[in-house]
């Protein structure tokens, strides 16, 4: 009979005769089940063969909803299934409409499910020690991390100070087959020129006033493992000269020496200087360019992913109030609003630097608020005092708040701004209206009212996934 009235109305119907034969189906890559109706008035076991089936659909990874069904919904057996997973219970004689809702309302429940084990395993995939962050840009910074590890060739990471190019070169290592082996990081802007060529390659004993010893270099330090040469951009042109030819031979030759000693190591550079306009300048050798550059990753700024913003700055809470034996607290709106009107033009490491300054220096109370803060980001923030006036006067003064603070960071993308407050875009273009906020100055062009309206339709389909990623990065 179910077969027939469901069929009728779209539903997809696989029927056995005894529990057993459900996993069977259930399990079936090509053609699973999204939700599972159970008649247990059907067995003469006493019902062990119902909860067995129950037990082992709860145990899959991504187990579709049950849904039972009999003449007694308080019956012992419908109490047991229900401890052991069953999800609802009907009690018959059927009522057709409150079983489709029933069925409806599981396979929303289990279509969640699968968009969020599939954003979890998309974020865990992706996810790489040290490197926090679950923004599009970072994630694609941790799909390039995984694509090189495995592989011996150079890499040249670039972008703003602060940004983490060590973190990455370090996740690198760690990732790669010479996980085991000596991780030696160098900045060139550490050491003056006339040392660094002894730094890197070594000297030997006599090679010059005071050297009584010999001494190995960075290169032969890392042996086997990987060198991490920073700010390579401001390597003088007669020592890349010299690293030019070790990279090519895998070889080199001390300071008072001309025996070749043989290293076997990975290079990965970093530089926040633009080495493409340097080569033109003719201040950068282009050979050298091309050597170091065989793959490249580009770190954003903090500015392109301030929603790493709050993630950054708990997980440096934390660690600060550790290292320091701080009580571990928590941030206000206010406090936290003001990190993320920021600029960050020192990035990662100045919202380091701020989250410890607050730490360090805050008052008694259990919470961060806006009077920790620096003074050049107190006046970003919106304020901790109490709401005075009306309930929904003061409502309306918070989202006010919050839709501009949105707009502010993502410079009048009204589209991102949506993303960010898990709203539609129809229903933020409604809000502005309504709370008087204006856009920024580089809003996005206006689009025909026909663009505008699938836009919404979009936006509006994409809520529920999007509600699927954000529980996933949190989970994570």
């Amino acid at each position: 009979m179910l077969e027939e009235v469901l069929g009728g109305a779209g539903y997809a119907i696989h029927k056995v005769l005894h529990p057993h034969a459900a996993l069977s189906v259930i399990n079936n890559e090509n053609d699973g089940s999204d939700v599972v109706l159970l008649n247990i008035d059907c067995g003469k076991d006493g019902g062990q063969s119902h909860r067995h089936l129950v037990r082992e659909v709860c145990e899959l990874a991504v187990s579709p909803p049950i849904i039972g069904f009999g003449w007694e919904k308080h019956s012992k057996e419908a109490l047991e299934l229900f401890q052991d997973g069953v999800v609802d219970f009907i009690e018959q004689p059927l009522d057709i409409q409150e079983l489709r809702f029933a069925i409806d309302r599981s396979f929303r429940r289990a279509q969640m499910m699968r968009e969020l084990a599939s954003a979890q395993k998309m974020l865990s995939s992706n996810r790489v020690e040290g490197l926090l962050g679950n923004s599009k840009p970072m994630v694609r910074v941790g799909d390039m991390i995984h694509k090189v590890a495995s592989v011996g060739t150079t890499v040249l990471i670039t972008g703003e100070s602060g940004t983490g190019k060590e973190v990455v070169a370090n996740a690198i290592h760690r990732a790669s087959a010479r996980a085991n082996k000596p991780f030696v990081a160098f900045s060139v802007c550490s050491f003056p020129d006339s040392l660094i060529d002894d730094e890197l390659f070594g000297h030997e004993r006599g090679a010059f006033t005071g050297a009584s010893q010999s001494r190995r270099g960075r290169f032969e330090e890392a042996n086997s493992g990987t060198i991490f040469i920073d700010e390579i951009g401001d390597l003088a042109l007669p020592l890349q000269a010299k690293l030019l030819r070790v990279l090519q031979e895998r070889t080199l030759e001390r300071l008072g020496s001309n025996v070749r000693h043989t290293v076997d190591v990975r290079v990965i550079c970093a530089t926040n200087r633009n080495l493409e306009q340097m080569v033109r300048e003719g201040t950068f050798r282009e050979d050298l360019y091309f050597r170091i550059s065989v793959v490249k990753i580009q770190m954003p700024t903090l500015r392109d992913r301030s929603e790493d913003i709050p993630l950054l700055a708990e997980y440096f809470l934390r660690m600060f109030a550790k290292l320091h034996n701080k009580q571990p607290r928590n941030m206000t709106a206010g406090f936290l609003s003001a990190l993320t009107r920021h600029s960050w033009p020192g990035n990662v490491r100045e919202l380091q630097n701020v989250i410890e300054r607050s730490i360090v220096l805050a008052n008694g109370h259990d919470r961060l608020g806006v009077d920790d803060l620096p003074p050049e980001l107190q006046g970003l923030s919106i304020s901790d005092e109490p709401p005075k006036g009306s309930f929904h006067e003061s409502v309306k003064g918070f989202k006010r708040e919050l839709v501009r603070s949105a707009l502010e960071v993502h410079r009048g993308n009204k589209l991102k701004a949506a993303k960010e407050l898990g709203i539609s875009r129809c229903y933020l273009h409604r809000l502005l209206n309504q709370l008087n906020v204006e856009g920024s100055a580089e809003a996005e062009p206006e689009l025909p009212e026909e663009v505008r309206a699938s836009q919404d339709e979009l936006d509006n389909a994409s809520m529920p996934a999007m509600g699927a990623l954000r529980a996933a990065a949190r989970i994570a």
